[in-house]
């Protein structure tokens, strides 16, 4: 589903050049339930951001299915993303003066015009992340953990082939993150959704089926949970 293929990206900071990714090649797959783990400074970040169409690479190529994206303009890779790519982020991003059901509904209405099959979708995704019956509360009236499923509704409401989730678990005590990452396991299993995390959470490296570590913009380490060797 996603090829990398010797991808690049160097910042700038005055004089100095921080080099976030050092020739990355890694392929992902439909289905699969991937973190991607390292230090801070590792380039976790700057890859996922890549994959998303938030950032460009320097040299490289991202492939997603038929799409060459990271040649794609930047209005070409919004519209990309708001039709194909799933976000959940760990400072929740909800907008506060909505409630739950209007969040995850906004995400939908950028895509459709028909209000009732809006309405429809996002009653049963939010009954699916367990928030029936919480539909009308805003983001203060929920509990972090809350606001994390919300915000993996909006993510999934649209039916994204791919979600990239940034340290998805960073906000939320031990307990709940757990129990965030249990939903995503099943919603991936459910539904064939590709997750692909950035973390340094162990929790979630272990959650995850398949471990890619970077180090100082280099791959270390890809493998999976039953220790096979992916590169």
């Amino acid at each position: 589903m996603i090829q990398i293929e010797k991808l690049q990206k160097t910042y700038h900071a005055g004089d100095t050049a921080v080099h976030a990714l050092r020739g990355i090649d890694l392929r992902i797959d439909e289905g699969d339930f991937l973190a991607i783990a390292g230090p801070s400074g590792s380039g976790k970040t700057t890859l996922l951001n890549i994959v998303g169409c938030l950032d460009s690479p320097d040299e490289g190529s991202v492939t997603i299915g038929d799409a060459r994206v990271d040649t794609l303009s930047r209005k070409e890779q919004s519209d990309y993303r708001r039709g194909n790519l799933g976000f959940v982020f760990q400072s929740f991003n909800l907008i506060p003066v909505l409630t739950a059901q209007e969040n995850v509904a906004l995400a939908l209405t950028l895509l459709m015009t028909d209000k009732d099959e809006v309405a429809a979708r996002t009653q049963a995704i939010l009954r699916e992340v367990g928030l029936e019956g919480m539909e009308d509360r805003r983001p203060a009236r929920l509990s972090g953990g809350q606001q994390q499923r919300v915000a993996i509704a909006r993510a999934l409401v649209k039916e994204p082939a791919i979600v990239l989730a940034d340290e998805p678990t960073a906000n939320l005590d031990s307990e709940t993150g757990e129990s965030i990452l249990e939903l995503m396991r099943a919603l991936n299993e459910r539904h064939g959704t590709t997750f692909i995390f950035s973390t340094h959470d162990p929790m979630v490296m272990r959650y995850s089926r398949r471990l890619v570590e970077l180090k100082d913009g280099t791959i270390a380490s890809d493998r999976t949970r039953d220790g096979e060797t992916m590169q």
